[in-house]
This record gives structure tokens, sequence and C-alpha cells, in this order.
């Protein structure tokens, strides 16, 4: 059961018996003759009565244990549950893990969040075993990791650009949580270096890292998905990788994403180190990396109309955004027309309003534009019916001026309110925002006229009213439901792009 499945010691053992890496994030199992704690996949083989089990990295830390050198268990995919969840647990893990409280402090997350210090810090601690400066501490740790193992970068670099306000705290707590010195670590990075690991070592300024997934994974839909609808200057396909830039707190990064059959390997550039932990989360995010495809495909498959295309293809994922604001915006831009007119639309936005970039290895030439840029705009600029200007307009006015969270902290009822009571939003906009700006697993559209097709080729009523009755039995899995019922069809979203030279 989501949240509380370290609590029992029989599943967790079950799964550390079995060497069972679907388990990995889910919980963590320490060893108290070692002092030692683990993912649930390691290979060592502890005596049952030496375990404890902890919620999280952050919780085994705190109980004095430091991390295993062998199974590395802040490297494995984050917990599931806080893609399932939108309740305040859940969305201050999401706003931890872009980085909120190293950036903003504790105060920042309890401000976003709507409620107090105290109170966020009682919550956490009580469920996920470590109060939010215990989790950003962990969290600044696995940064400093990858850092050391990957970058050129100094040691005071890496300090400050994971997060830490002091070369000694980071050394202290790299030496507590790893048993190894920086400069150990570095290395033993070194040593390893085209062996086993194999990141290779990168120039300062990028980083080249591997966002572990749990399998099955199916990249097919979620990098067709990317690479069809990519908007010019801030998207492309190139090279066999997903390229595009992001938009982060102290400057900007382009990344490069290319699935394996192990991992998505990433190639992240950033103009401001400090900004690594937020890219790579949004990374992951982006890609739905901390999905649990067994969990989702077992439910999906229940339903013998839906057990075929799980079979075929299992392990889907959906594809999300670096930036909601930019998805929702962009979702309005394809109201009613084509994907090329969409991709249009937007293109014409970015060159007009976004800030240039430049990309010496391609062809990225932009950030996409702010909400407080684009509520600054002229609307009669927009190449569009009226009703749709006023609409774009409408959601970027919420947007820049608060009225609206469409962020990773976001409550998901709360946007779905406040996007239904703007002129232009129907259920097909709101739920697309829904999955894709907000991550919201259940996001349905039955009104869309890809799943309607989909449907009736499985002899699923397709009315929209039938066919949301008929979905129920897919909750809380919806938003996966239509990856798998999108690629029955023949758009090129559901087919990742050949690799071709650049």
């Amino acid at each position: 059961m989501l949240g509380v499945m370290h609590t029992d010691t029989e599943a967790c053992e079950r799964a550390i018996r079995s060497k069972d890496a679907r388990f990995d994030g889910w919980f963590f199992c320490a060893v108290v003759t070692t002092g030692i704690y683990c993912r649930p996949s390691c290979p060592a083989r502890p005596h049952r009565q030496n375990l404890r089990f902890y919620p999280s990295a952050a919780a085994a830390q705190q109980a004095g244990f430091r991390a295993c050198k062998r199974c590395r268990p802040d490297a494995s995919p984050g917990s599931p549950e806080w893609n399932v969840r939108s309740d305040l647990i859940a969305r201050a893990m999401r706003l931890i893990a872009d980085g909120v409280v190293d950036r903003e402090g504790v105060s920042g997350l309890a401000s976003r969040l709507g409620y107090s210090v105290r109170q966020i810090q009682r919550e956490l601690s009580a469920e996920v075993g470590a109060g939010p400066l215990a989790l950003a501490r962990a969290q600044r740790a696995q940064t400093a990791r990858v850092l050391l193992e990957t970058s050129a970068l100094s040691m005071s670099d890496v300090a400050f650009a994971a997060g830490f306000s002091s070369i000694r705290t980071f050394n202290d707590t790299v030496l507590e949580i790893f048993a190894q010195s920086p400069s150990e670590m570095r290395a033993g990075a070194v040593r390893r270096s085209g062996q086993h690991h194999g990141n290779g070592r990168a120039t300062t300024g990028t980083l080249l890292l591997r966002l572990p997934f749990r399998k099955p994974f199916c990249p097919d839909n979620l990098f067709g998905h990317l690479a069809a609808t990519a908007v010019p200057g801030i998207e492309e396909w190139r090279a066999g990788a997903y390229r595009r830039t992001i938009r982060l707190a102290h400057g900007y990064a382009i990344v490069a994403l290319r699935p394996t059959l192990e991992h998505v390997a990433a190639q992240i550039s950033l103009t401001d180190q400090r900004d690594l932990t937020s890219a790579i989360s949004r990374c992951r995010w982006m890609l739905d990396l901390d999905a649990d495809p067994e969990a989702v495909d077992q439910v999906l498959s229940q339903d013998p109309a839906m057990a075929k295309l799980v079979a075929g293809n299992p392990g889907r994922r959906v594809p999300r955004t670096v930036d909601p604001a930019e998805f929702a915006v962009r979702a309005v831009l394809g109201q009613q027309v084509s994907t090329a007119a969409a991709r249009t639309h937007a293109g014409r936005l970015v060159l007009a309003h976004g800030d240039p970039v430049p990309d010496p290895h391609g062809g990225l030439t932009h950030l996409f534009p702010t909400a407080d840029v684009l509520a600054a705009m002229d609307p009669a600029d927009l190449a569009m019916p009226q009703s749709r200007r006023r609409t774009l307009m409408g959601l970027v006015e919420a947007v820049s001026q608060g009225r609206l969270d469409l962020g990773l902290g976001a409550d998901w009822r709360e946007a779905r309110v406040r996007l239904n009571a703007l002129h232009g939003f129907g259920p097909w906009t709101v739920e697309s925002i829904a999955m894709r700006s907000l991550g919201d697993p259940d996001a349905f559209l039955a009104g869309d006229l890809g799943v309607r097709l989909a449907a009736a080729r499985l002899g699923i009523p397709g009315t929209p009213r039938a066919l949301s009755d008929h979905s129920r039995r897919w909750r809380p899995w919806r938003s996966y439901a239509v990856q798998y019922l999108w690629a029955t069809g023949e758009h090129p979203i559901n087919t990742m792009p050949e690799e071709e030279a650049a």
C-alpha cells in the first residue's frame, strides 16, 4: 500500500529475498550490523533480524546509516507514489525534488503549499521519516555525488552547485553519507570510468548522466510524442535524441535525452551548475521515469479490451512537460487544429517573445516565453480567431497574477476548478493540462477523437459519457490508458523517429 510499505516487514523481506528491482525507491533497507542502507535489489544478503526499513533515504541517513557503495541506493528511481497522489505530502516531495528548499528555504516551501512551517515539518516527518531540511540534505548529497563522478568541476564549485552553504558542510555530509571523502569519491569514479559505470567525464558546464527507470519501459510513444509535437526553436529530434531548452531558477539548460535498454542517457548543459538538481528533476518528470509500470499495466490488463494492447508494448509512460505553464499555452494553441498548426502557432510565439539562447551543437534558438511576457503582449499580434486570443490571454494573465498554479506543488482539484472558470476551457483542454502539466495519472480525455476511435475499434462504447463510464475500471491510471489507446492509431506521436545524423 502506498506510503506504508516500509511498515510491512514481511512484504519488504520478500522483496529483498527476490532482489526485485521494482521496489527500488519504494523503501530502503538498513543493516544494523554494518551501518549501511541499501536498495531492495542490493546483491548483499543480510540476516533478516539485522534489517530495518525506512520510507526514504533521508530517514535512513537520519538514523545514522550510510549509503551502500555496492548498490548505490541514492541512484535508484524515485518513489512512484509522489506521482500518484496530490495531497500535501506528495506536493511537498515534488517541490523538494525540484530544489525549492535549497532556493527558498523551508518557509518558501510552506508558503507555496499554503501551510505553516511547523505543519509541513510534522506531516513530512510522520510519513516520510524526515523533515524538509533532511530531505533536501539527502538530495544535495546525491547531486554532489553526480557532480563529483561526472564533471570536472572543482571541489568548491561542486559544493555550491549542489546547494551546500560551505565547503566544510559539503565535506562532512559526503563523508557521513557515503563513507568517502569527495576526493576519494572522484578518484573512484575515475578508476571505474569506461568500465561498469561508463558515464565518462564531461567538461565543465556539460554533464553526462544516466537516468534510471523501472522496467518495462516503452519509449516509442514517449519520445515519439515529444518529437512529433516539438516546437521549432525550443525542441528538436537530432541524432537519436530529444533535445530542448529549459528555463531554470539561475539560468537555463539545454538537454539531450536518448533512450537505451537500461536507462535514459542524458547530456545536460547548464549556464549555472546550481540548477542541476532542478534540471534532473524536470527531465525525470517529463519522461515519467519514476512511474511504476507493473502497477499500471496490472490494472489496465484486467479489462479484456485493453489486455492485448498492454501485452503488446508494456511500460508506456505519459509524456509530460518541463514547464507546466508552457504546456498549458500550447494546449490552448492546439485547440481544434492539427499538430502541425499548433507547432506553427507556438513557434511564432517563441520567435517573437522567447529569450534567445546559443546552441553550438544543434538548432535550438530560444527559451519558451514566460507567462509574464505573454501577458504583456498585444493580443492583436496573435494570428488566431478572437475567441482563441481571449482564451490564451485569460490563461497567461491568470498564471502571471498567481490566480492559477500549475506547478509541481499545485493542488490538482483546485487547478481544474480554476481552469474550468476561464473562458474557452472545455474538458479536452483541462484534462490535457491535468495529464501533462499537473501529472495527474487519472486524467482522461473522453472527448478526444483519437481516444474515441481507438475505443470503437476495441468494441468499447465511443460516446464521451459511455466511454467515461467504461474508463472507471482503469482508475487511477486513465492517463496511461490514453497512451495505449492513442498507440492504436497511425499518428507520428506513436513512433520514435529513426536515428539520423545531424
